[in-house]
């Protein structure tokens, strides 16, 4: 597993962790290749262990009563998922499927844990990504109960940009479908609050790239949920 310490030595959970400890960490994980579109666990399934993405995407989700799909969360290479149910001995609250063809590093329950007492610091490394997630979380759960599709789409480029450190540019990582079920919305009104936003000279499109031509009239909108303009979507 040498091959992965450049992905463990960049990643949030493990960047800061001396050569030895790095080391011991690498011995306890596992690969697993999956093709995309393909189940990794289910809701209820127990968490005996976590996952980091090396390679691909991975999306967790929960399907409604009448079998509608909800994305929680969207995972790319680097970052760890899982980690919450595993450190709480509950089961795993969500589904998580590839989204496209996908190698994983699994990270074996008891064996982390072990590690963990050995180095006190892997905790505190995993209590800061679990805090971004709390944040991710906290900033969805309010975009999708208290905001119309204009400001939750804002507020994820905005989160975006500062995750991605540009103002300017954000690119994203899913396809505008997967965005539009990622912020409760379908398809067809993405796109029409895209072209809206590109009319209203807040951002320009190009594919996947998306150019913040005004910053802070994307904050506005975020906040406010209205356009400058009085036209409706």
């Amino acid at each position: 597993m040498k091959k992965y310490i450049s992905l463990l030595s960049e990643s949030h959970l493990f960047g800061e962790l001396p050569q030895e400890h790095m080391d011991a960490v690498l011995e306890i994980i596992f690969e697993k290749k999956f093709k995309s579109g393909e189940l990794i666990f289910s809701e209820g399934d127990p968490a005996d262990g976590f996952y980091m993405v090396a390679a691909g995407m991975v999306k967790i989700y929960k399907l409604s009563a009448n079998g509608k799909e909800h994305i929680l969360h969207m995972f790319g290479p680097g970052e760890p998922f899982g980690e919450v149910p595993v450190f709480s001995g509950q089961a795993f609250p969500a589904h998580a499927e590839t989204v496209k063809a996908s190698t994983l590093l699994y990270f074996p329950r008891k064996r982390f844990i072990d590690r963990i007492i050995d180095n006190p610091y892997l905790a505190l490394n995993m209590l800061a990504v679990l805090s971004k997630r709390l944040r991710h979380f906290t900033v969805q759960v309010e975009n999708l109960s208290l905001k119309e599709v204009p400001a939750r789409l804002a507020g994820y480029l905005i989160l975006s940009s500062e995750e991605q450190q540009n103002t300017q540019f954000v690119t994203l990582n899913i396809s505008k479908g997967q965005l539009a079920g990622f912020l409760g919305t379908i398809p067809e009104t993405m796109s029409r609050i895209l072209r809206k936003m590109s009319e209203e000279g807040l951002i320009e499109v190009e594919g996947r790239k998306i150019h913040i031509k005004d910053y802070d009239g994307l904050v506005d909108l975020a906040e406010s949920g209205r356009f400058d303009s009085s036209d409706t979507l």
